[in-house]
């Protein structure tokens, strides 16, 4: 059952990449389309438990950096590499292996060091490359993996990120 759910969660966050890419429906986000919702003001309770779950992230970041287990591409935490115990984004982008979420994302966005901004360069398909190699996401097994460690670590022992164990 944990292993549909997850299979089910990778191809929602395929769709999700596919069609915020333009791929699925022809147009792309790159466009001008502002996603929805996106103005809309967060009460002062959410906002405060926003930035305390960012500052609780931070700290963890900082921890596992110090315990050397964590490396990211910006200053800014990767909840998903954090959650999971670590991680070395500029090692697997380095790797050609393919990159988590979090990082992928940040790539597209330009939400990273500039020293990474300077070796990024697009194909003729308008895919992002790292010094001439086409930046993928982690393979299923990978992000199986990774979401294993995010639920040890940050669930209790009969859930998982989709709710309980049934």
């Amino acid at each position: 059952m944990r292993l549909k759910t997850a299979g089910f969660g990778l191809a929602m966050l395929a769709i999700g990449y596919l069609g915020g890419t333009g791929t699925l429906t022809g147009f792309s986000l790159d466009q001008g389309v502002i996603a929805q919702g996106t103005d809309t003001p967060l009460s002062e309770d959410s906002e405060a438990k926003v930035r305390a779950a960012h500052d609780s992230l931070k700290a963890a970041m900082d921890a596992l950096q110090q315990d050397g287990l964590y490396a990211g591409l910006s200053d800014s935490p990767n909840s998903y590499l954090v959650l999971a115990g670590g991680g070395n984004a500029l090692d697997d982008l380095q790797s050609g292996q393919g990159v988590d979420p979090e990082t992928f994302a940040a790539l597209y966005a330009g939400q990273v060091k500039q020293e990474i901004l300077d070796s990024l360069t697009r194909d003729e398909q308008g895919r992002l490359l790292y010094n001439e190699q086409l930046i993928r996401l982690y393979s299923r097994s990978r992000l199986e993996k990774v979401l294993a460690n995010r639920t040890k670590y940050s669930l209790a022992k009969d859930s998982t990120p989709f709710g309980d164990v049934k």
